[in-house]
């Protein structure tokens, strides 16, 4: 794998800046809201950076706030019409230019991921959110701070302030599988809430050991991109067996294919069954005891619900997958809670911290990331690519590239860094 040289690096970077740029842009509800336009590139001020948007990966979540507008959490009041905001939570950057206070910190041409999730209060436009901003502690990448659907992105005060700001230090990890460490990451996060409590002896002191339990059962429930993520992430905690389901033959192919040898490596018997051989299955390698770990990552009431039973005593369901607003009330087990010490849990995206670990693992080759690619294109692709997300007419991650001139979408299976070399030489 031939890393991205330093001449190419230093050439990116050289080039004078322009004045304009291409942004993905929403000024209100509905598709007929988002435009890619043309806009001023951003002048970061003396406590701000201005990077480069390398790789973009196109997120579900973009749905729900063209769905919603202004009424979305994260918005706060923040009136689109007024202020149209720059989407993108997932992407990977290039700093271009330092705000002077900042000189002794960042230097134009390292990489970097954000965080995008930005645990600190709005510093700039306070006055656009509700009550000007009061009681937030929270922003977000994509949403009120410009996101990566852009050829530039202003790196705020905030996102330095939170520390969400990442260095990518392996320079041959391709733009793509730095973009993707957003996503990644939400499973890494998600799986080390796993709690469980263990004792060496009867006498013993209990001690509590965060994440999937090592040499046990995990299942994961769902085999689409991100239940994919948590497959190969769950690896890392070695289970003993790793059962995979989905009702779909064809999206457990893709765990055939990916997952045997690395299964292989850590110990670990892996299976990918359709649902109706998953109960049957789980009660012969638990020998009647059940999953300690099953991660639901569906948005299925029913799943949610039914997935409790499949627990063994002791045992953790994460609840991945959200439910739709207004459906989102299960039933509670609680028999299983008292007597059997089920625990339930869930988590909203990640934190820096997983993003590092996420971008560690794919340095190391622990990930093949290029194995989750679906399609690539260039940003005037992103109408067609989030409807391709909607209608799932897809099967893997969208990476768009925003400095490609017009380049419709196209296939990018075990997509490598030889192959995006390729793709940017050719459309550049």
């Amino acid at each position: 794998m031939r890393a991205h040289s330093k001449t190419e690096r230093d050439n990116a970077v050289s080039e004078p800046l322009p004045s304009h740029m291409l942004a993905a842009r929403l000024h209100g509800v509905g598709f007929e809201n988002l435009h890619v336009e043309r806009v001023p590139v951003p002048q970061p001020n003396d406590d701000q950076l201005l990077a480069r948007v390398d790789a973009a990966g196109v997120c579900a979540s973009n749905l729900k706030l063209i769905a919603q507008g202004s009424d979305h959490t994260f918005l706060n009041g923040w009136d689109l019409a007024r202020y149209p905001i720059q989407l993108g939570d997932e992407g990977c950057v290039t700093v271009v230019a330092v705000g002077k206070n900042l000189s002794n910190r960042f230097e134009i041409g390292r990489r970097y991921c954000i965080q995008p999730a930005v645990d600190h209060p709005p510093i700039n436009h306070r006055e656009r959110y509700r009550n000007n901003g009061e009681g937030m502690s929270k922003v977000a990448v994509g949403y009120t701070l410009p996101g990566h659907l852009a050829q530039y992105l202003l790196v705020s005060e905030e996102i330095i302030a939170a520390g969400c700001l990442l260095p990518v230090t392996d320079s041959g990890m391709p733009y793509f599988a730095a973009a993707l460490a957003e996503p990644i990451s939400c499973a890494i996060s998600a799986q080390d809430r796993h709690l469980h409590i263990q004792q060496s002896g009867p006498d013993a002191p209990r001690e509590p050991k965060l994440g999937l339990l090592r040499g046990g059962v995990t299942m994961v429930i769902g085999a689409g991109p991100m239940g994919r993520m948590h497959a190969e992430a769950a690896l890392r905690y070695r289970p003993r067996h790793l059962i995979v389901v989905d009702l779909m033959q064809s999206r457990l192919q893709w765990i055939e294919e990916a997952l045997p040898a690395r299964a292989r490596a850590v110990g670990c018997e892996l299976h990918a069954v359709v649902s109706e051989q998953a109960v049957d299955l789980l009660h012969r390698v638990s020998k009647g005891r059940g999953a300690d770990d099953i991660i639901v990552a569906v948005a299925s009431r029913a799943v949610q619900t039914q997935a409790q039973q499949w627990l063994a005593k002791g045992g953790v369901l994460n609840l991945f997958g959200g439910l739709k607003k207004g459906d989102h009330v299960i039933d509670l087990d609680t028999l299983r809670v008292h007597y059997d010490e089920i625990r339930i849990c869930g988590s909203s995206g990640g934190s820096p911290a997983d993003i590092a670990e996420t971008l560690r693992m794919a340095a190391a080759r622990e990930l093949d990331v290029g194995r989750h690619m679906s399609m690539v294109g260039s940003l005037d692709q992103i109408g067609r690519a989030l409807e391709m997300v909607r209608n799932t007419e897809t099967d893997g991650k969208i990476v768009l590239y925003p400095h490609l001139r017009h380049t419709p979408l196209e296939q990018a299976r075990n997509w490598t860094l030889g192959d995006e070399q390729t793709f940017v030489k050719c459309h550049a």
